[in-house]
Order: structure tokens, then C-alpha cells, then sequence
């Protein structure tokens, strides 16, 4: 079987790196995508490389549609110069941004920013690296709680995971021809720097979390990188259109 190549976006930090580690210590090849971090993803791709697995870092504003054309472009010539081949096998849409904001104060900046980064962008993105994808390959979208539950101040961003988890379905019912699987996983609460770290550096709010946690503390990124690798397995095949939680059991 030739080596496995996945395609996550926003894998220069936090849930993003962690899953290409994870995904890289299994023996895929990484293709990352950063924003404007260029030196932290080169340096997670010379952690993957000293594993002994092939890597490349691109960079990608995932809510600016204008660039998606010129990305698809630079992922091919990647996987020619790197690996020889003209597709690869898995992608994770995982780039993302933190809006707080009561839905009374929620401007249409802030709106069609959130619009733009989580569902406007992994919507077309993937529309546009389809004929890249190989027949039998996997998407996995990024959800999040926050979409079954409510916290207030999250309700932009939660509705727009809610969005992509109507999309994950109708993606996996159109693309399963292809015999493309389509799922969403859906973390909880986790100590990173999403956010500007509030989970991670706020005591208070990590112990409150915590308390509605039925595992008794918030995530970790290890929590979620495992999971990633676990749903791109071949032991989860079979499994599509599928809303995977990922929380620890928050707000049960």
C-alpha cells in the first residue's frame, strides 16, 4: 500500500498541529497549511521530517476564497515534487478563529468574518480540491460542543459548526459515489491557544468546565490528535456522515 498523504489545514498549532503529529507518527505524509505563522510551520514540519515522514507547510487564508484556486495549484506541484503522485488520500478542514460576542452586539464584520473562516471557506475549499482527492479518501470536518450546547457569547460561531454538520451529510450522500467518507468531529472544551487560551489560562472557567465534564476535566490537544488519527483508520471505513463528539461528556 503506497504511503498515505493528508492535507490539514491550519496545522501549524494547537488541535491542528497535534493531529499531524499524530497522523505523522502513524507513517502519513502531511501536507499543512498555516495563515501568516510561517516559521512555526516549518518547524512542525521538521518535527514530522525527523519521524522519518514527508512533509510540506503551505500557506492558506481559509476565508479568502481568491487564493483557493493558486493553493490547489501549490498542493499539486507538492505532491508531484514530493511524493510523485497527483492526489491525496485525507483532509482534515481544521483551520478556524475564536468569536465572543453576545448575539446582541455581534456585528456584520464579526458575521461575515466567522461566515468566512468556518463555513463560506471549508465549503469551497473542498469543492476546489475535489479533483485532488482520490476515490476511496476522507474528509473530516471540524464542529465543535458548542453546537449542541450553548455557552453565551459563542452563538456566530457555534451556528456556523452547525451549518458544516448539515453540509458534512449532504457531502457524504454526494461524494459517496466516489467512495469519499465524510464525518465531523466535534471537541469540547480544550487547553490551546484557541481563543487566546481562555480554556488553557483561565482558571476559573477551566475548573467550571471542568465541573460539567462527566470524565472530570476539560480536553487536551493529545485528546482530539488521537481522535483524528482514529477516524482516518482504516477500522472507521464504514462510518460516514457521521457527528462525532469529541468532549469528555460536557453539559450531559
Amino acid at each position: 500500500m503506497s504511503e498515505r498523504i493528508a492535507l490539514v489545514t491550519g496545522g501549524s498549532r494547537g488541535l491542528g498541529k497535534n493531529a499531524v503529529l499524530k497522523l505523522a507518527a502513524e507513517g502519513t505524509g502531511i501536507i499543512l497549511t498555516y495563515n501568516s505563522s510561517r516559521q512555526e510551520a516549518l518547524d512542525v514540519v521538521r518535527e514530522i521530517e525527523a519521524k522519518g515522514v514527508k512533509a510540506a507547510a503551505l500557506q492558506l487564508n481559509v476565508g479568502d476564497i481568491t487564493g483557493f484556486k493558486r493553493f490547489a495549484e501549490s498542493v499539486q506541484e507538492t505532491l508531484k515534487t514530493l511524493w510523485q503522485r497527483d492526489a491525496f488520500d485525507y483532509l482534515l478542514n481544521n483551520a478556524g478563529t475564536g468569536l465572543y460576542a453576545p448575539f446582541s452586539e455581534t456585528t456584520e464584520a464579526q458575521f461575515d468574518d466567522a461566515m468566512n473562516v468556518h463555513f463560506k471557506g471549508p465549503f469551497f475549499l473542498t469543492q476546489r480540491l475535489l479533483p485532488l482527492l482520490n476515490d476511496g479518501g476522507r474528509i473530516l470536518n471540524v464542529s465543535s460542543g458548542l453546537a449542541r450546547f450553548t455557552q453565551p457569547g459563542s452563538g456566530t460561531y457555534a451556528a456556523m459548526k452547525g451549518a458544516m454538520e448539515v453540509l458534512t451529510r449532504y457531502q457524504a450522500k454526494e461524494l459517496g459515489a466516489r467512495g469519499i467518507s465524510v464525518n465531523i468531529i466535534a471537541p469540547g472544551a480544550i487547553e490551546t491557544d484557541f481563543g487566546g487560551g481562555r480554556v488553557r489560562d483561565n482558571a476559573e472557567l477551566n475548573k467550571t468546565l471542568a465541573s460539567q465534564t462527566a470524565l472530570g476535566r476539560v480536553g487536551l490537544p493529545d485528546d482530539i490528535g488521537d481522535a483524528v488519527a482514529a477516524l482516518f483508520s482504516d477500522k472507521l471505513a464504514w462510518m460516514t456522515a457521521q457527528r462525532i463528539e469529541v468532549s469528555g461528556g460536557m453539559f450531559l
